[in-house]
């Protein structure tokens, strides 16, 4: 069956069906550590929409699972592909297909990366705001299909929030354009969010209409604070949230994930237990509002340091953005991603305290401190997560929810958090969600085993 399958693909796709050894071992892992369970039948390049239309008609005639990859970035094993599946490949569709900046959208391929977008973007004076700290090897239908966030969120919204359309392939091969180019628009269900997040088990996405922003005008502003432990710096967070500034980025690191990233760029080891808040403010008021918020850090125990200018502030953010790299230097990680209420996050930095000493474990955090998501980081040996560390997981998880919080903010359940689905959302809602997934996908091919398992 698997021959017949590869003679249809080559037939209809030629040389981008790819069975290169490295080509398929790559297609099983991300970022997450996780890698599927045997081996890809092939990797499809796919450059055009044609391309994966094909792809998904011989799956479908086939019954052939399909699983759609970006740039491998994912955080939770939802684009790993294993025994007897397609891996269908968007990485090759890069194309800025529109720019309107006087209806400020752009029309884009899944395969562009955001920082390519914003390069490709700011000589007219636009941008997209989406922004995770990967943004340099994210692709925009990556952040699709996982609902990201990242540094900007608490000021500039999610993908959900910046996208107005997208153009959708199902299982069967056809091609849907999904939302609208206005502003407004309510016509019907909207499909578009429901596949914003969807983790490639709706469709695959092609095409996005996106809602672009007019470059920030000033100089933006960075600052950085640091504290005696953790749970001070999430005390001082939750009170800036509660000053009424809103920065456009502010990033928490604790003394583990900071130590582990100054190793990285050699720079002089930070205070032992010191924590760290990292802040930026932009707008014609940014200069104003980082004096604010130094003195609120300042009146809850910060050691306050401003950049003098933009190049020492991205120094500064340069840190944050080194965290993944740094984890990956001290063994395989698990990079969790759960969020709490803004006003829970000093209460969840105690409860991840206490999974650490139960649990025997070091758990390295870092959070986007301005809206309530944490990255808990749990570094072990091998390629396989032990079942100790899934045990503190579990109960870090529980702890969330007990908190008002989520499994993920914005990593995706993919198939690392799949076990715990049902008790976020009850049977119920997962048995919804479950029937909306088949009437996309009746014959269970896109993406299976990923997000919802018995």
């Amino acid at each position: 069956m698997s021959a017949d399958v590869l003679a249809l693909l080559r037939d209809a796709l030629g040389e981008r069906v790819d069975t290169r050894p490295a080509s398929l071992h790559d297609a099983r892992a991300d970022k997450s550590g996780h890698a599927a369970a045997g081996t890809p039948l092939a990797v499809v390049h796919a450059a055009s929409v044609d391309d994966v239309r094909a792809t998904l008609r011989i799956a479908t005639a086939t019954r052939t699972p399909v699983v759609t990859r970006g740039a491998g970035t994912g955080l939770a094993g939802g684009a790993n592909a294993g025994g007897g599946e397609i891996a269908l490949s968007v990485r090759d569709m890069t194309r800025i297909l529109e720019v309107r900046a006087d209806d400020l959208i752009a029309v884009v391929e899944p395969g562009i990366l955001n920082g390519d977008l914003n390069a490709a973007l700011a000589p007219q004076g636009l941008w997209w705001a989406p922004d995770p700290a990967s943004r340099a090897i994210s692709t925009v239908g990556g952040n699709i299909a996982t609902g990201a966030g990242g540094l900007l969120c608490a000021k500039y919204g999610v993908v959900r929030d910046a996208v107005l359309g997208v153009d959708l392939v199902l299982a069967d091969g056809r091609l849907l354009h999904l939302g609208h180019r206005s502003v407004k628009g309510v016509t019907g269900l909207d499909l578009t969010s429901l596949v914003i997040g969807s983790e490639g088990t709706l469709g695959v996405v092609v095409g996005a209409t996106l809602k672009l922003r007019r470059a920030v005008p000033g100089e933006v502003r960075t600052l950085a604070a640091t504290f005696p432990d953790v749970r001070a710096a999430a005390v001082a967070s939750a009170a800036v949230t509660a000053s009424g500034v809103q920065p456009a980025i502010m990033e928490l690191m604790d003394a583990a994930s900071l130590a582990a990233v100054h190793r990285l760029l050699q720079l002089p080891a930070p205070t032992p237990g010191a924590a760290q808040l990292t802040i930026q403010t932009d707008g014609p008021a940014a200069a104003a509002e980082a004096e604010a918020i130094a003195d609120v850090l300042r009146g809850v125990g910060g050691t306050v340091a401003v950049a003098a200018d933009a190049e020492e502030g991205e120094r500064l953010l340069t840190v944050r953005r080194s965290m993944h790299p740094a984890m990956e230097t001290l063994g395989t990680t698990l990079i969790e991603d759960v969020s709490v209420p803004r006003s829970a996050l000093p209460a969840m930095f105690d409860e991840i305290a206490r999974v650490e000493r139960e649990h025997g474990l070091a758990i390295p955090t870092v959070a986007h401190a301005g809206d309530g998501n944490l990255h808990p980081n749990f570094v072990f040996d091998g390629p396989d997560v032990p079942p100790e560390v899934w045990a503190a997981a579990d109960d870090l998880f529980r702890a969330a929810l007990r908190l008002g919080g989520t499994l993920t903010g914005e990593h995706g359940v993919g198939v690392l958090k799949r076990r715990w689905l049902v008790d976020e959302l009850g049977e119920d809602q997962w048995e919804l969600q479950r029937g909306i997934q088949r009437v996309f996908d009746p014959l269970g091919i896109m993406n299976p085993g990923k997000v919802f398992a018995p």
